[in-house]
């Protein structure tokens, strides 16, 4: 297949991206889905949104009903457009604080509520039924689009994630470092052993590591394997 796909056919399919944090899993899904002229889904966004509406209420963390009560009364509107991201809370542009320190701490135990999940998976597959899309999460070849024509686990080794986060929140010193790492790895724990839909390799997710690996070559690596599976799909 030509590396400038101008022979490949039209992306009609849907791209379920998943993995940890720090694996460069957003930016990929971004210039992917800009890429195959796909709409471009995040899910963590609206995890983060419902974080946010959780945290103004007052809600406490550790009433799982209460929170998932908050979440039903908010409404949340992410943007596929992979041009520009668009995270918006009852109406009001949230995406700077679902970026913030607090909304990361929290978002971890809100997410892991059975009855939140239910609610927002329910939406991200009405979203993915609209238009061909790549998606990204922790649980979409998994439980949200199991059936994707494309399903990809992205991993890097736990230095080199620690080092993208620290460069995205702008400090590099090594005990910053350090404590990102150990952020890291106590959210992979939460994640991979919550009760619903656990952060995990999806049946049939074609694994890619991106530790020593560009952006670019990343991009170019998955929008190959997406016009395979569309050709694939074509001739079965």
């Amino acid at each position: 297949m030509p590396t400038d796909f101008s022979e490949a056919p039209e992306f009609r399919g849907v791209v379920a991206l998943d993995g940890p944090s720090g694996t460069g899993k957003s930016t990929v899904a971004r210039l992917l889905a800009r890429r195959l002229h796909a709409q471009y889904l995040d899910t963590g966004a609206m995890y983060r949104a419902a974080t946010v509406a959780v945290l103004r209420a007052g809600v406490d963390l550790n009433d799982p009903a209460a929170v998932a009560a908050e979440v039903a009364t908010s409404r949340i509107d992410v943007g596929t457009d992979p041009e520009h991201r668009s995270t918006r809370l009852n109406g009001t542009d949230v995406e700077r604080e679902i970026r913030t320190a607090a909304t990361t701490a929290a978002v971890s135990a809100v997410s892991a509520v059975p009855d939140v999940r239910t609610q927002l998976v329910a939406q991200q597959r009405l979203i993915i039924g609209r238009a061909p899309t790549v998606a990204e999460g922790r649980d979409i070849g998994s439980v949200v689009w199991p059936d994707a024509e494309l399903k990809v686990y992205l991993t890097a080794r736990e230095d080199v994630r620690a080092r993208r986060r620290a460069g995205e929140l702008g400090s590099l010193h090594s005990d910053d470092v350090d404590r990102i790492a150990q952020s890291l790895r106590r959210r992979d724990a939460f994640d991979s052993s919550r009760a619903a839909s656990p952060l995990r390799r999806p049946d049939g997710a074609t694994e890619v590591d991106t530790s020593d690996l560009a952006i670019d070559e990343v991009v170019e690596l998955l929008a190959e394997l997406a016009f395979r599976a569309i050709s694939a799909a074509d001739r079965a």
